[in-house]
């Protein structure tokens, strides 16, 4: 959802209020001003006859209304009305439009849908809810259950700095984790050495790294040697060159790469479907709803396609390359069917290939460039 009209409205109306209230406060001091003078004039002539104390009466008005307090002060505060009424038409216009509107006409698996809205719940932790909505909307089971639910306790356990039951997962689980590339395993040591250093076990520290280091000086050597070198400094880490081996943000980052490590593993995403599909959703919202406006009687004939007639924009966390729909077919790419990348650049599946080089020679059918199936290479996104 496209929230910069909105921001810009906001920043309107707060410019306006604080003219309005700079111009409001001096006005209320030269008011002040010109009716403390006159108050001194009078006090300062006590025994002044009633025309003098008149006098100074009428040029206290005359001062008034040259200085005329009503019109400015007014002028401000209208400003800020209509700033206020262009706020609110603003949030109508965002938030009151009818979403029934950008409805496509596809049917969808209730089935699936309740599943993706229990696994939101398992994802996050939230195991009772998740339990409670499978049995109300009798979905039997959603998978990754029991690994969402072991994931958690796990983080619960590093919230309260104790490492030992994701030192057990990440053990169990080295073989993946090595070839995912991930280096959970050593910074979980690397932590856990840190704890031992922080409780002012110089010796307990040592005997663990001689322990555990081990197999990861190919790839962490310059880790371990500063690990090596904070040593020197235990019972003063928080003061010394190594500070930043103590900063309780590094217990929330091991919180996150467990996360999404544990998640890559199971072959789940580290944001919830659901999250992901809410967040899309609301940033193609507008477009769908000015295109049902531009498109007035002829709305059915995308509402009920397949296919949009534009392209949508989204943010980059939404931008996925895991998949691959073949132009001409329209048919996502399977292990059986990869695309496939011809000399010219473009790209299609390797069926719809087969189709066209039924004959020796084929077109590409974006360009004339004239392609053989041999000279067609797959491709892995």
């Amino acid at each position: 959802m496209d929230l910069e009209p909105m921001r810009d409205a906001y920043d309107r109306v707060y410019k306006r209020q604080k003219l309005c209230e700079n111009q409001s406060e001096e006005m209320i001091n030269r008011l002040a001003h010109e009716i403390d003078v006159a108050t001194r004039k009078i006090h300062n002539g006590a025994e002044a006859e009633g025309s003098e104390v008149r006098q100074i009466y009428s040029e206290l008005q005359v001062i008034l209304n040259e200085i005329g307090p009503m019109n400015p002060v007014g002028s401000a505060q209208k400003e800020v009305n209509l700033a206020l009424l262009k706020y609110g038409k603003v949030l109508d216009k965002i938030f009151r439009a009818d979403l029934a509107n950008a409805h496509m006409g596809i049917d969808f698996n209730i089935h699936i849908i309740n599943r993706v809205i229990a696994m939101h719940f398992f994802r996050l932790g939230q195991s009772d809810l998740g339990e409670c909505f499978l049995q109300e909307s009798q979905v039997s089971d959603a998978p990754f259950k029991s690994a969402f639910h072991d994931m958690h306790h796990i983080l619960e356990q590093l919230k309260g700095h104790n490492l030992k039951p994701a030192l057990v997962w990440a053990e169990a689980h080295h073989e993946e984790l090595l070839k995912k590339g991930s280096s959970l395993e050593f910074n979980l040591h690397e932590l856990q050495f840190v704890q031992l250093l922080q409780q002012g076990s110089h010796l307990h520290a040592l005997q663990y790294a001689k322990a555990n280091f081990s197999r990861f000086v190919t790839s962490h050597m310059g880790k371990i040697q500063r690990l090596m070198g904070s040593l020197v400094y235990v019972g003063r880490l928080d003061r010394s060159p190594y500070q930043d081996l103590v900063q309780p943000l590094n217990w929330d980052l091991i919180g996150i790469q467990f996360t999404k490590d544990c998640c890559n593993l199971i072959g789940y995403s580290y944001q919830s479907a659901l999250q992901v599909i809410i967040s899309a959703g609301t940033q193609a919202l507008p477009t769908f709803l000015k295109m049902v406006s531009l498109f007035g009687n002829r709305k059915h004939e995308w509402l009920t396609s397949k296919q949009l007639p534009i392209e949508i924009e989204l943010d980059k966390e939404h931008q996925f390359h895991s998949i691959f729909a073949c132009p001409v077919s329209k048919e996502q790419s399977t292990a059986e069917n990869p695309p496939m990348l011809m000399p010219c650049g473009h790209v299609l599946c390797k069926q719809s290939l087969q189709k066209l080089s039924k004959s020796r020679n084929f077109k590409c059918p974006y360009c004339p460039f004239e392609v053989t199936m041999a000279n067609c290479k797959p491709i892995y996104f």
